[in-house]
């Protein structure tokens, strides 16, 4: 067949997320809503009650508000940033695209700091974009300096950079003194600060005074925060010019009626994130703490979720799956010997650490 995608797709792989593989969970005769999820970094609480009320309320049969006016108002009374300068996403995934479709083009550089999330090398890698890296090292515990950031920015003058903020899966997070190291000497570069798991960081600053200078673009998730992975749900927050531009490329009706419908009742449901973010500490500390008396040295974090060094990832996964747990195989990262864990419910990870404790046990 003489009809080839543009060079650029051929070179592309797919990139792993955490989650279940549906297929492989049938392989194996596990059913879904069985399997104990610890692979994703998302709150595992349901969702306020209005949220789920809106699932029934939310009109279907009519298209969707295109500028998800609603929900971008409501994020207004939330955050105090005007509509003008808030983007609604189908998750984030989607806008990091939206940028990278944007603002990059082929030859370009493009600075990620690694390991990190993969979604930012493919969308720039479907640009054409050439990828710089800053490669964090396990004698550091992966964590990088800013410093160093900085300077790869003076060498290379990157068109991009991105920067997950907290990281996934490290879990390190810049201070804003950090992320303003980077700033300085990035005028001529797009910096893009994906906070999608900025809501469970203990002691976090705010970055949104960030977006007056022109060439900053935040993302947030509220797929982490509100228990809405199945409705796809994100924003990005930059000056009015980037917005702008960004929805000129943005599909039409790119975030359906539930989804902005949800968002909203979410945004009004005072104290949920509080009480989720007390209850998810105390399942983070009862893990770590666990993990350690088995043994383990979970790496730290900032984050809501941790790495652990288990000598080989990919099978201790499956030994886990096969009880019907399921944990992040960080290999796609580039770290093949480690697992990343978020926590659940404490009901949840006492089961998880009883089933580790099994594995060791039997040396599986």
């Amino acid at each position: 067949m003489s009809l080839r995608p543009r060079p650029e797709i051929e070179k592309i792989e797919t990139c792993p997320h955490g989650g279940p593989d549906y297929a492989e969970l049938a392989s194996l005769g596990l059913e879904c809503e069985r399997v104990l999820d610890f692979s994703v970094c998302c709150n595992p609480y349901p969702p306020p009650a209005a949220v789920r009320k809106s699932l029934r309320d939310a009109a279907i049969n009519r298209y969707p508000d295109s500028g998800a006016t609603e929900f971008r108002q409501a994020l207004y009374r939330s955050l105090g940033v005007p509509a003008a300068n808030i983007l609604a996403g189908s998750g984030t995934t989607e806008l990091i695209r939206l940028i990278a479709l944007a603002y990059l083009d082929k030859g370009d550089k493009v600075l990620i700091l690694k390991p990190t999330y993969g979604e930012y090398e493919l969308a720039c890698q479907l640009a054409g974009a050439e990828i710089v890296e800053q490669r964090a090292r396990e004698r550091d515990g992966f964590w990088l300096s800013t410093e160093e950031t900085a300077d790869l920015v003076k060498q290379h003058r990157p068109k991009g950079i991105f920067i997950c903020n907290p990281n996934n899966p490290t879990g390190q997070y810049f201070s804003r003194a950090e992320v303003e190291t980077v700033l300085t000497g990035c005028e001529d570069s797009l910096l893009v600060l994906d906070e999608a798991y900025v809501t469970f960081v203990d002691r976090r600053w705010s970055s949104l005074g960030l977006i007056k200078q022109a060439n900053v673009v935040i993302l947030r998730s509220m797929t982490k925060d509100y228990s809405l992975a199945g409705l796809r749900l994100g924003y990005a927050i930059a000056s009015e010019e980037i917005i702008s531009t960004l929805r000129r490329v943005c599909p039409p009706w790119n975030v359906n009626a539930i989804a902005q419908k949800a968002g909203t009742e979410a945004l009004n449901a005072d104290g949920y994130l509080a009480e989720c973010r007390d209850k998810l500490r105390r399942s983070q500390e009862y893990l770590v703490d666990r993990l350690r008396r088995l043994g383990m040295a979970p790496l730290p974090t900032k984050a809501n979720f941790f790495l652990v060094k288990v000598g080989n990832g990919r099978a201790f996964r499956q030994a886990l799956l096969r009880r019907g747990i399921l944990v992040r195989d960080c290999a796609s990262f580039g770290l093949p010997e480690y697992v990343r864990i978020a926590p659940r419910t404490m009901t949840e990870c006492k089961k998880l650490v009883s089933a580790i404790k099994t594995m060791k046990d039997r040396r599986e």
